[in-house]
């Protein structure tokens, strides 16, 4: 399920995407489809990378793409390989919760972006985290695991302070988090609960058909429990790496 919501970003023919931390891909895959958009993911496990990699060669092999070039390979947030001022957009979802030198990391995917473009970060909102957290230590202290939880107004400071302006907030998943704190009640990883199991077949059921009534009851709830924060920002004109 997508994360961001593609109608707030500007995407013309020939822009470059940058989707730090891109996981096996799912909004990589989004910003292909966009005519002429060219698209680079990143991601530190390789696993991941490689699913993405296939996803985007199968997506140009069925013609499900917009004709733009992609590349997916495996790299660390702190030290991305790419010159300043390459990209038109950058995505950074679900990602900056788990870098414990987050102040770099942040400085790398700003320098990356060309001024007055846009940049996108996504993180795990407060409440329904700091409930996880309560609910399971192996949930944060695991390697890999989330290493802080954000507030909102804070995470705004630091990118802004950072170089860019903040234009617009989004909540986003508040069906997720009942599903977080099953998993959180019963071991983060066990998939195998019962209960976990029928709650993710209910998610890939609302994902699946989009029905009016769960799109309704995320919308309301959203407000209150929505697992995800989504800032929508743009590079100042006068930046300086």
């Amino acid at each position: 399920m997508l994360t961001v919501n593609f109608s707030m970003i500007d995407l013309p023919p020939g822009s470059y995407v940058l989707d730090a931390g891109c996981g096996a891909g799912r909004h990589l895959s989004q910003a292909f489809r966009f005519k002429g958009v060219n698209v680079v993911g990143i991601d530190r496990n390789q696993k991941d990378a490689d699913i993405a990699n296939r996803t985007l060669k199968i997506m140009h092999a069925e013609h499900e793409d917009g004709g733009g070039g992609k590349l997916v390979c495996t790299s660390d947030i702190t030290r991305l390989p790419f010159a300043d001022q390459s990209f038109d957009v950058v995505i950074c979802s679900e990602v900056l919760e788990h870098i414990p030198d987050h102040h770099t990391a942040i400085a790398e995917i700003i320098r990356v972006l060309k001024p007055g473009k846009s940049l996108v970060v996504s993180v795990p909102r407060y409440l329904p985290e700091r409930i996880c957290w309560f609910l399971s230590k192996d949930y944060h202290t695991e390697e890999g695991g989330h290493v802080r939880i954000y507030k909102k107004r804070e995470l705004i400071e630091l990118l802004e302070n950072a170089g860019t302006k903040c234009i617009e907030t989004d909540r986003a998943h508040s069906l997720h988090s009942p599903y977080w704190w099953l998993k959180c009640l019963v071991g983060h990883k066990n998939d195998e609960s019962p209960p976990v199991k029928l709650y993710h077949r209910f998610l890939v059921w609302d994902i699946i058909k989009k029905p009016l009534l769960t799109r309704v009851l995320d919308k309301i709830l959203n407000p209150l429990i929505s697992k995800s924060i989504v800032l929508y920002l743009k590079k100042g004109d006068h930046y300086e790496t």
